[in-house]
C-alpha cells in the first residue's frame, strides 16, 4: 500500500477537547486508509489501538488532539500512529497491584465510593497498545506529549 510514486500513505486529523464522537471518526478514516494495508486483522488492531490513544487524549485532555497515521512504504510497510496532546502530563499504564504515584496500590482495594481498581472501565488502555504494538512511546513535545504506536504491514 503506497501512496503516489512510492510516497508515504497520511491521515490526519484535529479532534476537539471532549469531543468523542470524534473516536469512531476517526476509527472509520483509518479503516479507508488501511483498506489494503497489512495482513488479515492487522488494520483491526490498528483500529482498537488509535481509538484508545485517541480517548486517552480526549477523557484526560480539554484541549483536544492531533492524530497523525502514516504508512510509509518499503520495510514491512510500517504503519505509525501518533497522538499528540497538549497536556505535559505523562500517561501512567494501570499494573494490577502496582505501587500508584500517591502510594497507594493499584487493584489493592476498593475505594469507600468506588469498584477495585482491577474492576474498572479506564487504564488499560496503554496496557493493550504495549501488548498489541510492534513499539511504542511517549514523547515529551513542547506544551504537550505525542503518544505513538508502530505496527509493521507484512510478515517478517
Amino acid at each position: 500500500m503506497n501512496g503516489e510514486a512510492g510516497r508515504p500513505t497520511q491521515l490526519r486529523r484535529k479532534v476537539g477537547g471532549a469531543e468523542l464522537a470524534a473516536i469512531p471518526e476517526v476509527r472509520h478514516a483509518l479503516r479507508a486508509m488501511l483498506r489494503h494495508w497489512g495482513e488479515p486483522g492487522a488494520s483491526d488492531v490498528a483500529e482498537l489501538l488509535t481509538s484508545e490513544l485517541v480517548t486517552n487524549a480526549l477523557i484526560h485532555t480539554d484541549r483536544g488532539a492531533v492524530v497523525t497515521a502514516t504508512v510509509v512504504p518499503g520495510t514491512r510497510d510500517t504503519l505509525r500512529v501518533e497522538v499528540r496532546d497538549f497536556v505535559p502530563e505523562l500517561p501512567e499504564p494501570y499494573v494490577p497491584h502496582a505501587p500508584h504515584a500517591d502510594g497507594g496500590a493499584h487493584g489493592a482495594a476498593a475505594p469507600a465510593d468506588g469498584p477495585l481498581v482491577h474492576e474498572a472501565t479506564h487504564g488499560r488502555g496503554l496496557v493493550l497498545v504495549e501488548a498489541l504494538a510492534d513499539a511504542w512511546g511517549i514523547k515529551a513535545t513542547g506544551p504537550g506529549k505525542v503518544v505513538w504506536f508502530e505496527l509493521a504491514g507484512a510478515a517478517a
